[in-house]
């Protein structure tokens, strides 16, 4: 009888052990992300253009459907409506995370105003504030909560990238630091970024890397058959944030 290699099956029970071990890991990993909670703020900053409310309803409803969202909360100025101040930007970030898991879940935040190279502008009435980046980064710091998508439509929003941008937080922005967006028109139902990434690709798709590429190539050709120059989107950080964002659907399965 040939001898049994004892050494090779340690060997190749240990590799069996380690593959199962992964496989579990693997699992147990997604049903964690698919059971992930969301929170979704949006806020509609400039009062004197409906635009602002309009994205920011619109980009709730979609982000919601596609990722969920318990809460959802929405808030805007208008010509009559002054209830979005920089206090109560940071209120409202603070209490939409109340029973999420801090290390866990996920709360997504989306802006959208005029913005200039110090902040976002906050209009309520003849209120007219500045939301600055590291502002913004002091807020979501307190919130607590590890993983954060943050999406800012405004004019060289991309300042607020190197505050914010981390393997937590994810950063898309309507333009780059130097440059501004386009479509901030009363009336309008969205601006060109607003309508090219929620509007358009998020209604397609719900990986967002993807939608943001599409609604970046969406926002050129608009610019370039306006004769506009370019605004350049950006994306950033959010490495460990990406594998969470389960789509809703996936999710409910």
């Amino acid at each position: 009888m040939k001898p049994i290699n004892t050494s090779r099956l340690c060997q190749t029970a240990a590799a069996l052990l380690t593959a199962f071990l992964a496989l579990c890991a693997a699992s147990t990993s997604y049903a964690a992300n698919a059971g992930a909670k969301v929170a979704v703020v949006s806020l509609g900053l400039f009062g004197g253009q409906n635009v602002f409310e309009r994205e920011a309803k619109g980009a709730a409803d979609i982000v919601a459907k596609q990722f969920g969202g318990d809460p959802v909360v929405v808030r805007f100025n208008t010509k009559s409506r002054h209830e979005v101040t920089v206090e109560s930007v940071a209120a409202t970030l603070q209490s939409a995370p109340a029973g999420m898991d801090p290390e866990q879940d996920i709360l997504w935040v989306i802006l959208t105003s005029h913005g200039s190279k110090a902040g976002l502008v906050v209009q309520a009435g003849k209120r007219v504030d500045t939301l600055s980046p590291s502002t913004l980064a002091a807020m979501l710091n307190r919130t607590g909560v590890r993983h954060r998508v943050v999406i800012i439509s405004a004019c060289y929003s991309g300042i607020f990238i190197p505050p914010l941008a981390d393997a937590e937080t994810l950063v898309i922005t309507a333009a780059d630091a130097n440059h501004p967006s386009f479509g901030c028109r009363d009336g309008a139902q969205w601006t060109y970024f607003g309508d090219a990434l929620f509007n358009n690709a998020l209604r397609r798709m719900a990986n967002l890397k993807n939608a943001f590429a599409l609604a970046r190539k969406i926002v050129g050709a608009r610019e370039r058959a306006n004769g506009f120059a370019p605004s350049n989107p950006q994306m950033a950080g959010g490495r460990n944030v990406e594998p969470l964002l389960v789509p809703r659907a996936a999710a409910l399965h």
